[in-house]
C-alpha cells in the first residue's frame, strides 16, 4: 500500500518511533543494508535549493544500493511547463520514489495524489517531516526522553520546521514551548495550532506559545532555533526582522535557563550572533552537526520503510 510522507502527523507515534528507532540501527549497522534499495531509482525533484538534503539523499541511496536523480526545477517552475498530475504519473513510470523540495505543500500533496511511487516532503512551506526524524534521532541518541521531555523552541514560529517540531511534540505527548514574537509574521498560524492543539488533545501534550522567551527555556531538556533568514525574504529587511526577533536569541544566559544537561540543536543553516551566538553553537551543549549527519541516517529510513510499504 503505498504511503506519502509530507508532513510528521501523516504517520503515527509508532510509525514515528519506529523510523527513529530504524535510523538508528542503520547508523550503527550499515552493513546490514547495503543493498536495501538495490537497483532502485529516488527522483529529487528542487524548487529550493539545500545543501544537507541533496548530499544525504544522494549519498543515502548510493550507501543502500540505489540511484538518486537530481531534477531541478528552477527554470521551469512546478506545474507551468507541465502540469504537476502529469509530471506525477510520468515520473511515476520511471522511478521507485520521489522526493521533492518545493515552496508549496499543496503542489507536493498533489504530486502525491497522482504519484503511483511514494513521495517523500522534503522541505514546503508547511513542513519538513526529514529534519524532524533526524533532529528527534539525536535526542534519543543523546539521552532524551521523547516522550517525557521538555521541548523549547526559541525564534521564529512562523516556520516549516517549527510546525512539524510542534506537531512531532504533539504527536509523542512531550511539553513543547514556543518562544516567538507576537507579531503575525513571526507567529505560528491559527490552522497550525489548531491542528497541533488537536493532536495534542489524544496524547496529553502540553504545547504552549509565549513571547517570554525565559518561560521558554526555563528547565527546557532541548532547545532549538532556526535561521532568521527565511527563502524569499529580502535581504533589505533583515536588519528590521533582526531586531524584533533578538530577545529570542540562544545565548549562553538563555541556556543557563534550560536544565544542566540541556542540547542545543539547529537544523542548519545557522548564522552565529543572529539566531544564537557562537558561543552556543560551538559549545559543549551543542549537537548541531550530530543532528546534520543524521539527516543520512533518517532518510534512509524513510525511504526503506516508505518503499517496503509500497511493495505490501
Amino acid at each position: 500500500m503505498k504511503k506519502d510522507l509530507l508532513n510528521i502527523s501523516d504517520i503515527s507515534k509508532e510509525e514515528f518511533l519506529a523510523l527513529i528507532d530504524k535510523a538508528i540501527d542503520m547508523k550503527k549497522n550499515p552493513q546490514d543494508y547495503l543493498t536495501a534499495m538495490k537497483d532502485k531509482t529516488l527522483l529529487m525533484i528542487f524548487e529550493k535549493p539545500s545543501l544537507r538534503t541533496r548530499l544525504s539523499f544522494e549519498v543515502a541511496m548510493t550507501q543502500l544500493g540505489g540511484h538518486a536523480i537530481f531534477y531541478s526545477i528552477k527554470d521551469s517552475p512546478l506545474g507551468k511547463k507541465e502540469s504537476i498530475s502529469d509530471t506525477a504519473k510520468t515520473s511515476s513510470r520511471f522511478v521507485d520514489i520521489t522526493m521533492i523540495r518545493a515552496k508549496k505543500q499543496s503542489d507536493i500533496r498533489e504530486l502525491a495524489e497522482n504519484s503511483s511511487v511514494p513521495v517523500i516532503d522534503a522541505l514546503s512551506d508547511y513542513a519538513h517531516p526529514c529534519q524532524i526524524v533526524a533532529d528527534f534521532q539525536t535526542m534519543k541518541e543523546k539521552g532524551k526522553d521523547l516522550e517525557k521531555m521538555k521541548f523549547a523552541y526559541l525564534g521564529n514560529g512562523n516556520n516549516n520546521v517549527t510546525y512539524d517540531l510542534m506537531r512531532a511534540c504533539a504527536m509523542l505527548g512531550c511539553t513543547c514551548y514556543v518562544g516567538c514574537p507576537a507579531e503575525e509574521e513571526f507567529n505560528v498560524e491559527k490552522k497550525v495550532l489548531e491542528e497541533v492543539n488537536a493532536l495534542a488533545a489524544a496524547s496529553g501534550a502540553k504545547i504552549v506559545v509565549t513571547q517570554d522567551a525565559s518561560e521558554a527555556a526555563k528547565d527546557a531538556d532541548v532547545v532549538y532555533t532556526d535561521t532568521w533568514v527565511n527563502y524569499g525574504i529580502p535581504l533589505e529587511q533583515m536588519e528590521a526582522r533582526a531586531k524584533k526577533l533578538m530577545p529570542y536569541q540562544v545565548n549562553s544566559e538563555r541556556m543557563k535557563e534550560a536544565k544542566p544537561d540541556a542540547i542545543f540543536m539547529n537544523c542548519l543553516p545557522a548564522m552565529r550572533g543572529k539566531e544564537q551566538t557562537a558561543e552556543v553553537i560551538d559549545g559543549p551543549q551543542s549537537v548541531v552537526f550530530d543532528e546534520a549527519e543524521n539527516r543520512l541516517h533518517a532518510q534512509k529510513s524513510i525511504m526503506v520503510t516508505l518503499y517496503e510499504n509500497n511493495k505490501k
